[in-house]
């Protein structure tokens, strides 16, 4: 299994190489230039961002599939309607799509949130908001 997953890691890195050289060549820019501001030129989201804007629109989409921390505990708290974070000790369930969906819709700016009700709206604006913070990491996004 490690071999597996070591391999599948190595071509994924193979793959973003590849796909900033190429994105360098398109912007006839120099090899050692930093990608980050040549995708915000081509509004192109890093893998990333992308990984985050398609989590949460699986969020968006399966929204009935969530409890809302007012149906755990009826104190009235600033995250009363917040997606409710179940405690979870296992790294293999904190990985995966269902919790770390939670974590990244909660930490969406309030105004993209608000606008869940209306898809269309929300896809464009957090699309607008990756594409603006163009961020190549999950700590990029909690920090920013």
């Amino acid at each position: 299994m490690e071999l597996y997953s070591g391999g599948i890691h190595l071509i994924v890195k193979k793959y973003l190489k590849f796909r900033k050289r190429i994105i360098r060549i398109i912007m006839n820019s120099s090899k050692n230039a930093s990608c980050w501001q040549l995708f915000k030129e081509l509004n192109i989201l890093p893998i990333q961002s992308q990984y985050i804007f398609s989590i949460l629109l699986s969020v968006i989409k399966n929204k009935d599939q969530f409890l809302y921390n007012s149906q755990i505990h009826k104190i009235n708290t600033r995250q009363t309607y917040d997606l409710y974070v179940a405690t979870a000790n296992l790294a293999m369930y904190q990985k995966g799509v269902y919790y770390s969906g939670i974590k990244i819709y909660i930490n969406l700016p309030t105004a993209i949130q608000d606008l869940s009700g209306d898809k269309n709206k929300f896809k464009l604006d957090l699309k607008r908001y990756l594409l603006h913070n163009s961020l190549y990491t999950l700590e990029e996004y909690f920090n920013t």
